[in-house]
């Protein structure tokens, strides 16, 4: 009989990366509450780029329980704790509710760090707390969001937007532009270029072997045979027929409003909008709770909850962190699929 005792080996669980977003908005408190949860650690490690000052100062507003590791980098991280990362070391200044330039300048900080070590294989995956479009406006983030700063970052062909739940996954063509601006960026390599990115990420981080894409089209009826616009006729359908060309199962263009009314949406793997309100409206009506923000067509991996900063409701201990939840295990899961499908 053998009286030595078996040398424990931890196990090896997955780097969840996390920028703490703006420290004036709900960011920390929903990573505070996601993590208040023990068995959160059973599934991954948690690695937030902040600082233990930003994150103390928020543990007392909430009066959070979550133990933390102080690691130096990621050679020192724990696995039954949120480990933070300090991305500096100086004062900073706490205003909750308020936009400010000290939160656009650390929030930028923080994900430059965290964005580093995805780089260089430091973490397995990241999810972005949300930011204020207008205080992380500065030297070095000319960006109209997150989306846009990692297709440069991580040199990205082309990337989309989509936001996804458990049914439901709706990506968008255009961005963050004006609504004014809409038409004019449509053409339709561009609309092909986006179903491709969705097509390949259906089947890679999402495990659909023959997926089922659904176009929308720009005008009120899909143009009525062109009597309320012609996009669809000379953009849109021609996109989707190269689609088809090249085997994908891509259907439209359908009009927005009878699709979403008339429940078509349940029908297909996912949906592509020609522009943001059109894509987003629908699915924070039926998914706001549980939405996650995925960044596809990057070689890495990025989700995001599908809230913002949420000024009005920041430090009342009454934010909700189901949204930032799945974005953890969206996170994980596509990590786990990419790994099957190599």
């Amino acid at each position: 009989m053998n009286n030595k005792q078996d040398k424990i080996v931890p196990k090896e669980l997955i780097k969840v990366g996390i920028s703490q977003g703006d420290f004036n908005g709900i960011g920390i408190e929903v990573i505070l509450k996601t993590f208040s949860d023990p068995t959160m650690f059973e599934l991954c490690t948690p690695v937030l780029y902040s600082s233990t000052r930003v994150l103390s100062y928020h543990k007392k507003a909430l009066n959070s329980n979550v133990n933390y590791n102080v690691a130096r980098g990621t050679d020192s991280l724990v696995n039954n704790q949120l480990n933070v990362i300090n991305c500096w070391q100086e004062e900073t200044r706490i205003e909750l509710g308020t936009a400010s330039e000290d939160a656009g300048k650390y929030a930028f900080k923080s994900i430059e760090a965290a964005v580093k070590d995805l780089q260089e294989g430091k973490i397995d995956v990241l999810v972005t707390a949300p930011i204020s479009k207008h205080s992380i406006k500065q030297e070095g983030f000319k960006f109209p969001g997150h989306t846009e700063y990692f297709a440069e970052k991580f040199k990205s062909e082309d990337v989309l937007m989509l936001m996804v739940n458990d049914t439901l996954r709706i990506g968008t063509v255009t961005g963050h532009i004006a609504l004014s601006q809409v038409a004019s960026k449509l053409n339709t390599a561009s609309i092909f270029s986006k179903i491709t990115v969705l097509h390949k990420s259906l089947l890679k981080d999402f495990g659909k072997s023959k997926p089922r894409i659904a176009v929308l089209g720009l005008n009120p009826h899909a143009g009525e045979n062109g009597t309320m616009g012609t996009e669809e006729k000379e953009i849109i359908t021609p996109a989707i027929q190269q689609a088809t060309e090249k085997g994908m199962m891509v259907f439209g263009p359908y009009p927005a409003d009878g699709f979403f009314g008339t429940a078509q949406y349940t029908k297909f793997d996912a949906i592509l909008a020609m522009y943001h309100d059109q894509g987003l409206i629908p699915f924070k009506t039926l998914a706001f709770e549980s939405g996650v923000n995925y960044t596809a067509g990057l070689s890495v991996i990025r989700t995001s909850p599908d809230h913002g900063t949420a000024y009005d409701i920041a430090g009342k201990n009454v934010a909700s962190e189901n949204s930032f939840r799945s974005a953890v295990f969206m996170a994980m899961d596509i990590f786990k699929n990419r790994k099957r499908s190599k």
